[in-house]
């Protein structure tokens, strides 16, 4: 039986798709091994996955200070990406291991461009690989990459350089943990200063890019190794809600919903203050993510609920704008609220906004009682919004991101 490992290091929003993958590849006879936080392992069980645990855990990194400081960093890429590097550098050396130990007897290694492992351990093990893109990672001439949106004022040269640019960036941060790595644990040669991002491209190396083209629509100048498969969406049929949740749906006119997922405010109580009474201001109902001892008549507070259920019956969604979270929202065909916090989330909020699917985005930092209240009344009372949603969700739910992911593995491992 073939063995795929498929690195899902970050949080629940990254963990989910690999697990939605993973758990279709194990349906049709592989064997699949997830890499990722212990915090994971209930959801990799439950998909009948073996989970490789790694032992960093992304609520409590975000918790932290420098996690903290991280969110505080917004869009820049520098920032963005020195903080994880600051983050991860005390540990570098031990998730490293992990992840090595964790791809032994590989047939096939999948993961994102972070560090490039799935290059360095398919190279030393002698095994394909290939890559995972969240968001658009692939040089283009048709827009910047989602951190360095003013690129695109120098046209289509600026956009590919902002690419390369991130790419460096990244690359120099991850170095010092790297080249060591690769030349001590693995046995290779160090690399050069410019990193494998230009070799890796160069060579064809298969790309699984999971996001939709009714989303980002692709453009012409990816090659063909970038395949632009859908989202991976993790359905739970058999969930069943609990009794408060239903009657609380059934009690009134469709709610919003309103949560901020792993991203964790510094004053979490001034913000849960903010958003119920951005809701009563709207006239709107809530159900917010949170204590479900805090739920009065017009505000259920629940804690883990299926986005998958929860979202068709919301008259609108609010969020951070993380690429999983946004990509359930679009398919459940209501209208979305971005409020980002850092990272691609800003990017993911104006893709909204340009489809008309929801306002222009909301930057947490920015947020307050009367902006909240305003998005929240546009995008739950605004049927033009409501229409494009709707007619977007159709798009989605249509696609089989899942089933084109797999032709491509299949390829991969033939």
């Amino acid at each position: 039986m073939k063995r795929i490992v498929i690195f899902a290091a970050g949080s629940r929003g990254d963990i989910q798709p690999c697990v939605a993958l993973g758990r279709e590849l194990r349906a049709r006879g592989r064997e699949v091994r997830l890499v990722a936080s212990a915090r994971y392992a209930p959801m990799a069980l439950a998909a009948g996955l073996d989970l490789a645990p790694l032992t960093a855990d992304p609520t409590e990194i975000l918790e932290s200070d420098a996690g903290q400081e991280l969110l505080a960093g917004g869009r820049d890429p520098v920032k963005f990406l020195r903080g994880f590097r600051r983050i991860l550098g005390p540990m570098a050396e031990r998730l490293l291991t992990e992840s090595l130990d964790a791809c032994k007897g590989a047939d096939l290694i999948l993961g994102p461009t972070l560090g490039f492992l799935p290059r360095h351990i398919g190279e030393h093990l002698g095994v394909p690989w290939a890559l995972i893109h969240f968001q658009p990672s692939q040089p283009t001439g048709a827009f910047p990459h989602p951190f360095v949106p003013r690129a695109r004022l120098l046209g289509p040269l600026g956009n590919r350089a902002s690419f390369r640019a991130v790419d460096q960036i990244a690359w120099q941060l991850a170095r010092p943990f790297i080249d060591p790595w690769r030349s001590g644990a693995l046995g290779l040669g160090r690399l050069s200063l410019r990193g494998p991002m230009a070799a890796v491209r160069r060579d064809g190396t298969p790309v699984l890019a999971c996001f939709s083209p009714a989303v980002v629509p692709r453009p012409k100048d990816w090659p063909p190794n970038v395949h632009m498969t859908g989202y991976w969406f993790l359905d739970e049929p058999r969930w069943e809600p609990p009794a408060d949740l239903t009657a609380f749906l059934d009690a009134g006119p469709p709610p919003v919903y309103v949560g901020f997922g792993s991203m964790v405010p510094k004053d979490a109580a001034m913000t849960g203050r903010v958003v119920r009474t951005a809701l009563r201001l709207a006239g709107a109902r809530g159900v917010v993510q949170g204590d479900p001892e805090t739920s009065d008549d017009d505000v259920l507070a629940v804690r883990d609920v299926p986005h998958s259920w929860l979202f068709p019956r919301m008259a609108a969604v609010v969020h951070h704008g993380g690429a999983g979270t946004t990509a359930a929202g679009l398919r459940a065909g209501v209208p979305t609220v971005v409020c980002p916090f850092f990272g691609d989330q800003p990017y993911w909020g104006e893709r909204v906004a340009a489809l008309g699917a929801g306002p222009r985005p909301l930057p947490f930092t920015a947020m307050t009682v009367a902006r909240l209240a305003g998005r929240i009344r546009r995008a739950a009372g605004d049927p033009d919004l409501a229409g494009n949603a709707a007619a977007l969700g159709r798009e989605l739910r249509a696609e089989d991101g899942v089933a084109r992911a797999i032709e491509v593995v299949d390829r991969l491992l033939a």
